[in-house]
Formats: C-alpha cells, structure tokens, sequence
C-alpha cells in the first residue's frame, strides 16, 4: 500500500538531508523516540508499532527512513524537487501489503498527519 502527503514548504534536497539525520528524527515525528545505540545511519527506536533499527540512507531528493525488522515492511521518504510541483515536499510512505486492518491503517494516517504538521515548520 501507498500514502501520499504533499507538505507546501519550499526547500531542497541537501536541505532536508542536512537537516532530517537520525539524531534529528523529532523534526519529524513525535511517535518514534531513540531506546538504544544509534549512529548516522541507523538507531534503535521505540515507537507505537513496537521495537525496530531504523535506517536512515540519502537518496535522490531527499531521504529515506525504513523500519528494518517491520513485518510489513514500513518505509518512507521525504523529497522534494520532482514534478508536477518541484518546490513543496513529497512525504511517501509504503508498506508490502495490498490491503490492512483499519487500525493500522489509521495509524499510518496519524503517523503521516504528525510527520505533515511538524514538516509545515521545516526551516528551509
């Protein structure tokens, strides 16, 4: 399954990578805190859906966050300069399954709205 967020905040891709780092994820979200050993690249965290390394890797336009041992595989990025609308920040979030349980699909919506709202006051 697929999630969209279209945050209107110009920035740019060095930007955000500069800024969105491991030690910086409370920029970003309010619902994954830091348990356990962390570096550049990757932590572990604590958050609703339980326990799990989070990594961290820059891609092209921005960055990509992935929960490692997630049975669902939970990834997302933040990028921006892509068409149709190169100058807002694109929020992406992916999971390997077709179809979910309404509860965790809400949740994944709550997750998004945070991320949207903290990513309003990104400081380009």
């Amino acid at each position: 399954m697929e999630f969209f967020r279209t945050i209107t905040v110009k920035t740019d891709e060095k930007t955000i990578q500069d800024k969105l780092t491991i030690n910086s994820i409370d920029l970003i979200t309010d619902d994954i805190f830091i348990i356990g050993a962390q570096n550049r690249l990757k932590a572990e965290i604590g958050g609703v859906w339980g326990e799990f390394t989070l990594t961290r890797s820059e891609i092209r336009g921005g960055v990509r966050f992935s929960l490692v041992e997630c049975p669902n595989a939970l990834t997302w990025t933040i990028t921006t300069g892509f068409k149709p609308n190169p100058d807002v920040i694109v929020l992406h979030l992916t999971i390997n399954r077709q179809t979910h349980g309404d509860d965790f699909i809400t949740e994944i919506n709550a997750f998004l709205d945070g991320q949207s709202i903290l990513l309003q006051a990104f400081n380009a």
